[in-house]
């Protein structure tokens, strides 16, 4: 239900579910938790994905059911490529956009 938490128009700030943010991660946009302790963390989805090897090759990575693409956690220490998503973070109902 719509309040001053959750709803722009109310004076809050528009919250959302997990599989919303995913939805909205695919359609190239930022998203983060209310909860999270850091307040320029968020997610976002990475494409052209690539690596080097110990013997300076360069890496393309590609997967036949996800192609090149990876959530990417951004936070204050720099990027993790492949973020996992924990249970609390799964049924959260605080995810906004960042």
């Amino acid at each position: 239900m719509a309040d001053e938490n959750n709803c722009p128009e109310l004076g809050g700030e528009a919250t959302f579910s997990f599989g919303e943010a995913i939805k909205y991660l695919k359609r190239g946009m930022k998203v983060a938790r209310k909860g999270w302790n850091g307040k320029k963390q968020y997610i976002q989805l990475a494409s052209g994905i690539s690596y080097k090897t110990a013997d300076n090759q360069i890496v393309n990575c590609e997967h036949d059911a996800i192609g090149n693409k990876a959530v990417a956690f951004v936070g204050t220490s720099g990027v993790q490529m492949g973020w996992l998503a924990s249970q609390a973070d799964m049924l959260a109902e605080d995810w906004v956009f960042a």
